[in-house]
């Protein structure tokens, strides 16, 4: 794997020999990886770090696998694989409507598990190819020529208003913190006022929901913004 398109992906699995084994069965297939012990780190990690894919187990200390997995959906699309003890249907649908992309039954063929892992970041990739830009009603944001339109008449944004305004389309309906939006669009390294936010959102606003007498960013008094799409 080039190390330029490394993946990187994150473990969450509070067995320690399971962890350090799947580890070194990542690695060794040219991936990078990250390890969570709990379900509270490893959704810490997932919403506060980059990866391309997530194996989670269900069977979590301090938060569920579930629940993570619920509460990562909420803000983002990126493959989860679940690992589950038992195969009963039950646990495998609940999985499954939370939002995991798959899940694989302990114990487990290492083999079977990268297969998933490769079937799952190659739909990705896929999906990715073929969304090219993201609509909301007459609002266009086109990804690869990085460009806004509003019923055909482009928007002339800063790279940092675009960032932000994908991540409002990417994410429609549904309220965003500050933190959030920082750790997104600025980086969670960023270290500079949550106010930046509301400067920008501000600036979206003035040239779009302004300037053309439509109102798609809403404040969510107590927690952040939602660009609402109805």
């Amino acid at each position: 794997m080039d190390k330029l398109d490394k993946k990187k992906i994150l473990i969450v699995e509070d067995e320690v020999k399971i962890s350090r084994f799947l580890q070194l069965e990542l690695q060794y297939e040219g991936y990078a990886t990250e390890q969570a012990y709990d379900g509270r780190e490893g959704l810490d990690k997932a919403l506060n770090e980059e990866f391309d894919l997530i194996v989670l187990d269900i069977m979590l200390p301090k938060l569920n696998g579930m629940e993570v997995c619920r509460r990562i959906r909420q803000i983002s699309e990126i493959p989860i694989i679940m690992l589950t003890a038992k195969d009963e249907t039950t646990d495998i649908v609940m999985g499954l409507d939370t939002g995991a992309d798959d899940y694989i039954t302990k114990p487990f063929a290492i083999e079977e598990l990268l297969a998933r892992i490769r079937v799952a970041l190659k739909r990705k990739k896929l999906e990715l190819k073929d969304s090219n830009s993201i609509c909301i009603k007459e609002l266009k944001l086109d990804l690869n020529k990085h460009i806004v339109s509003y019923n055909k008449e482009n928007i002339d944004l800063t790279k940092t208003e675009f960032d932000l305004l994908k991540f409002f389309m990417e994410n429609k309906n549904i309220a965003l913190t500050r933190e959030q939006i920082l750790d997104k669009v600025w980086g969670f390294d960023y270290l500079g006022d949550t106010n930046v936010v509301d400067v920008y959102v501000r600036y979206l606003r003035t040239k779009i929901d302004n300037k053309y007498d439509v109102r798609f960013i809403y404040t969510i008094r107590g927690v952040g913004y939602l660009l609402k799409d109805e």
